[in-house]
């Protein structure tokens, strides 16, 4: 017998608790029921990326579609954990609520904070100083001289460039930061020399390494310059796409196939590809 639909009369976000309710329930959807906070990870990431591939679009329904279905990965942990007595969608949100109003001590509180540089190091300073009193260090091996080590935890399972940009802010909030943006441009210069020595010299074992402090380098200038290198990087991808592909149609104009022309052809298309986009 079929489950009782909740009311589109109810406020939406009751509504979706509600029906989330439903398909965990026995005699609901024998997928939903079965999953866990473990295997909703997967699905947790791909949401998030498609928003923001929605958002890169521009679409505004699409965006609305993939907002609601990254809405409901917290109902469906809270549904998860409430079945257990662990909590449920209201303490996540009175959770936020309070973390909100106590990271905003300069809208609800006497504190300042004029510019958004120094919204973040105030809220820096906030969070490192709730790890401290909650006592995030539990082992004394990663206990730093304030009770837990700057950088030691909330990075893990970010995708690499994200979390390296990550850190960075994290250090920057405390002064371990460069003046400018010269002596970072400097730096990058410096690994790739590093890089270059390292190949030329045979080094094998030491060029995976030196690339990676290449690519740390590179994010920090991105960082430095005012820009997210997970975004830069994204419209990079994006926009080799489009060139690659205007070069395949230009190929086939000419009755001629990617796969069956040289380098050199191919880096003929692609550079009137360029200058097409630059308007020469």
């Amino acid at each position: 017998m079929p489950h009782e639909i909740p009311s589109s009369d109810l406020p939406p976000l009751d509504r979706l608790r509600r029906i989330m309710r439903v398909l965990r329930a026995p005699g609901g959807c024998p997928w939903d029921a079965e999953q866990t906070h473990e295997s909703l990870v997967r699905h947790l990431l791909e949401e998030a990326y498609e928003v923001a591939a929605a958002i890169r679009g521009g679409d505004r329904d699409e965006l609305v579609d993939e907002l609601g279905d990254l809405l409901l990965q917290p109902f469906f942990h809270a549904e998860i954990a409430s079945e257990t007595g662990r909590f449920n969608i209201d303490d996540v949100a009175a959770a936020i609520c309070e973390k909100l109003v106590r990271r905003h001590p300069h809208v609800f509180g006497e504190a300042t904070a004029e510019t958004a540089e120094a919204v973040l190091t105030q809220w820096e300073a906030i969070k490192a100083g709730e790890k401290s009193t909650a006592g995030t260090a539990s082992d004394p091996a990663e206990a730093g001289p304030r009770g837990a080590y700057l950088l030691k935890k909330g990075n893990e399972g970010q995708p690499a460039l994200l979390a390296a940009s990550k850190l960075q802010r994290k250090a920057a909030s405390v002064g371990f930061d460069w003046p400018s943006l010269a002596p970072v441009l400097e730096k990058v210069r410096e690994e790739v020399e590093e890089v270059a020595a390292a190949i030329d010299e045979g080094r094998d074992e030491e060029i995976a390494g030196e690339i990676g402090d290449l690519l740390f380098a590179v994010v920090n200038l991105a960082r430095k310059a005012g820009h997210e290198a997970e975004a830069l990087l994204d419209a990079a991808n994006r926009k080799f796409v489009r060139r690659l592909c205007a070069v395949e149609d230009e190929l086939l104009r000419r009755g001629e196939r990617l796969d069956g022309v040289s380098l050199a052809r191919m880096d003929e298309a692609w550079d009137r590809v360029k200058a097409a986009e630059r308007g020469e």
